[in-house]
């Protein structure tokens, strides 16, 4: 029986127990005892009365509040208990019974149970029931009494959001049917075991996404019941690309196990004629990271009524990577300084970055490149159940002004005019493709979709960009959501370049119709092998679908009328590099080619200018201008060398070691004008990892760490950034200074936690040298 709180009213109760005093009075006083004795017997009798129609008939009980109930309601309470051999409250004892009442729930959460590997979410280092929509479920219910399924009803509630709500679909209602049926909420009993049920539950596979929490109500002859929420009961809902009624469904069972449970993978980054690999922990299902990326759905404010929708859940993703607007997970930083948290190049994986923003409440984590944003928004894709993979694109433009073209401003003599040159070519740059269908875009239009994290240009007033459909990127079909002009311009915008008129006007003075978009790659299925996808993007440079799909893309830019007749071209120029390219610390060498295939003579004023860029094609500093008077007999093809030596630039590398030269010049007897650029970066020395003992869970192991430093300088504060998934956290190492042309070695230790195969990645950093890798392979036994 519940505590029953007396008011002012119940002073007769002071009668019964002579020994309390509550302070109401005087409880001496002889009349006051007369009366209270009267009324007491009057009570007692009509309350006996009440009291026998009750237990004939509890549904006419009434409810009391505390501040009514009277002690002589309780004294005939105790009298007819005593005459019925009953003790105090066995009344609510008997109703109880009668109700239906869920004692517990199992959901059936073992990772090696059929609920986690049926739903292939058994990778998840966690141990709650995590679960994919679309799909049937299973679990037991406890109840105080076997379930009558002629006189007992049950149904599910399943709520998600701040303000769950039926009509949008945050609070949802799971009947109990005969039969189950595809694409809706229903649950089913499939066995009984006196007090224990299970259940057979399906989702629907439009389901929001998210963590639900789970009760039980049941309604009997006696009443209703509702269990109480536990939060070890509460479910996770996950997309779906096993279910064909998924958006996200793919259908081959190898781009599954690739783009949703591979939890490392590769980023491509350098220039396309020196494309290097760096390996990358994704991380998706290590313990917390589910949890963070929920996180950062909630920190995004936007209603989980949409989070049903995979191209809402992109789009809000895309904006919450980045910091701007919304205080979201990475803060970007391109300037050389890192000084007030991590270097862009150090990290090697999303579990430290995402566990970080959700453990600091949603503080940007500090910093963040175009190849970090990608990363991370691949774990929570995948983690989410989204299929994904990252792409690098390499001389990937920045339009800045929805032209669809890279435009370069010249003076009168040639010179670039940096202050209007707002557009630029990255030498490389890396977002993401996620798979889904686009039933918001008419047919064809599914597939593959681009999703962009790094904040360059705002998307409805947000740092965000796509998903933009493959395939109207690939025909110019840029009219069509979300994004498309700005991933079109990035892959196969045309360079054209403007010079200034004395008058102060600008026109086109040539355009470069293959600068733009080479060696889109990503990670192969099944192996570590780079990926060509530049087909994906666009048709073949210079075939007639690629230029029509370009005319139409430009027809909706700002500068349309840049398309004019093209002029005869009988001189060209290219520049060629040997092998793989020059090391950090040593010279650059490369060679013009010039052609002359006219059959008259030609005389070329030929300028080089070669800058220090960001990777983003930022220019940092020019290193070194030349120019060249070049003279070509009819037909002749001339090879210039040319060298760049390191003292011409040591002192203003930064992060990618990148460089880009610009080859501008006129021939004077047709006033033709030649104009090409050319990235390419100095290779950074490769860390040497080898493993060292016999790898087993739990047993302590180590690796060696060998490296090199090829600069004729010292290396200053140099930190070695050490994780593996299964192997151990990522942790770093302050090793200090490495003198110049040093070798330098050191032995790390850890316990592996996990069996199978597995990577140790190990990166360098330190202000003089970035880009330093190195990974070693190690097969784990139980």
């Amino acid at each position: 029986m519940p505590v029953e709180t007396r008011s002012i009213r119940d002073r007769s109760a002071v009668g019964r127990f002579p020994s309390v005093t509550l302070g109401f009075g005087d409880d001496t006083d002889e009349e006051l005892e007369k009366e209270e004795e009267a009324e007491e017997s009057e009570t007692d009798k009509e309350n006996a009365c009440q009291w026998w129609w009750w237990k004939v008939c509890p549904c006419c009980r009434p409810k009391t509040k505390d501040d009514d109930v009277t002690e002589t309601l309780d004294t005939a309470v105790d009298e007819l208990d005593k005459e019925d051999g009953e003790k105090p409250g066995s009344e609510d004892k008997e109703l109880d019974e009668l109700l239906l009442n869920v004692r517990s729930i199992d959901l059936m959460k073992s990772k090696s149970g059929p609920n986690r590997t049926e739903h292939h979410t058994d990778l998840y280092q966690s141990e709650d029931c995590i679960i994919r929509r679309g799909q049937t479920f299973q679990m037991w219910i406890t109840l105080s009494r076997p379930f009558d399924p002629n006189t007992d009803k049950l149904h599910l509630n399943l709520k998600t959001g701040s303000l769950p709500a039926v009509a949008k679909g945050t609070h949802v209602i799971v009947p109990l049917v005969e039969d189950l049926e595809d694409s809706r909420w229903e649950a089913a009993v499939v066995k009984q075991d006196d007090k224990r049920i299970k259940l057979s539950v399906n989702s629907a596979p439009t389901a929001v996404i998210g963590r639900y929490q789970l009760t039980v109500e049941t309604n009997s002859p006696s009443g209703q019941a509702v269990s109480t929420h536990n939060p070890d009961n509460d479910i996770y809902m996950l997309f779906n690309p096993w279910c064909e009624d998924d958006t996200v469904f793919m259908d081959s069972e190898d781009e599954r196990q690739e783009y949703v449970l591979n939890d490392i993978g590769r980023i491509y980054y350098g220039t396309q004629n020196q494309i290097g690999a760096h390996t990358w922990n994704y991380g998706q299902f290590d313990d917390g990271i589910l949890a963070a990326c929920l996180f950062v759905l909630e920190k995004s404010t936007t209603p989980p009524s949409g989070w049903g929708d995979p191209v809402n859940v992109v789009r809000v993703i895309s904006a919450m990577v980045n910091s701007p607007d919304d205080r979201g997970v990475l803060e970007g930083n391109w300037s050389g300084d890192y000084s007030l948290g991590t270097s862009p190049t150090v990290w090697s994986g999303s579990v430290e970055i995402l566990k970080e923003y959700h453990k600091n409440d949603g503080s940007p984590v500090k910093y963040g490149q175009c190849w970090i944003f990608a990363g991370v928004v691949n774990t929570v894709f995948r983690c989410l159940g989204i299929p994904s993979r990252t792409v690098t694109n390499f001389a990937s433009a920045h339009d800045t002004d929805v032209s669809l073209t890279t435009d370069i401003y010249l003076d009168e003599n040639l010179d670039p005019l940096e202050h209007l040159n707002a557009d630029s070519i990255w030498n490389f740059h890396v977002w993401n493709d996620c798979w889904m269908a686009r039933p918001d875009l008419p047919p064809g239009n599914g597939g593959w979709q681009a999703v962009d994290a790094t904040p360059q240009e705002t998307s409805q007033g947000t740092f965000r960009c796509g998903p933009a459909s493959l395939a109207a990127v690939r025909n110019g079909q840029v009219f069509l959501k979300h994004d498309a002009p700005f991933v079109f311009a990035e892959v196969n915008s045309d360079k054209i370049y403007w010079q200034r008129n004395v008058d102060g006007t600008f026109s086109q003075i040539y355009s470069e119709k293959k600068a733009v978009g080479h060696y889109i790659s990503t990670k192969a299925v099944g192996s570590d092998a780079r990926m060509d996808i530049t087909h994906l993007y666009k048709h073949p440079e210079g075939s007639e679908q690629e230029r029509i799909a370009v005319e139409t893309a430009c027809s909706y830019g700002s500068k349309a009328e840049a398309y004019s007749s093209p002029t005869a071209e009988d001189v060209s120029v290219e520049v060629r590099m040997d092998g793989e390219g020059p090391q950090m610390g040593t010279d650059a060498e490369l060679t013009f080619v010039l052609k002359n295939s006219s059959s008259e003579e030609r005389k070329v004023v030929l300028h080089s200018q070669v800058a220090v860029m960001y990777y983003t094609g930022v220019h940092k500093a020019t290193v070194r201008r030349d120019r060249t008077d070049v003279d070509l007999l009819p037909n002749e093809e001339k090879m210039l060398e040319w060298t760049l030596e390191y003292s011409d630039y040591k002192d203003q590398l930064i992060d990618q070691a990148a460089l880009m030269l610009t080859l501008s010049g006129r021939v004077k007897e047709t006033q033709q004008v030649l104009a090409t650029q050319f990235s390419f970066r100095l290779r950074s020395p490769e860390l040497i990892v080898k493993p060292v003992g016999k790898a087993v869970v739990g047993e302590k192991m180590s690796a060696e760490i060998s490296f090199t430093n090829p600069l004729p300088q010292v290396l200053k504060n140099v930190i070695f950034h050490l994780e593996g998934l299964g192997l151990l956290n990522a942790r770093k190492i302050h090793y200090g200074d490495i003198g110049s042309r040093a070798s330098v070695s050191l032995i790390e230790h850890f316990v592996p936690s996990l069996s199978g195969k597995r990577k140790l990645l190990v990166s360098l950093g330190c202000q003089q040298l970035t880009q330093v890798y190195g990974e070693s392979d190690i097969t784990v036994e139980e």
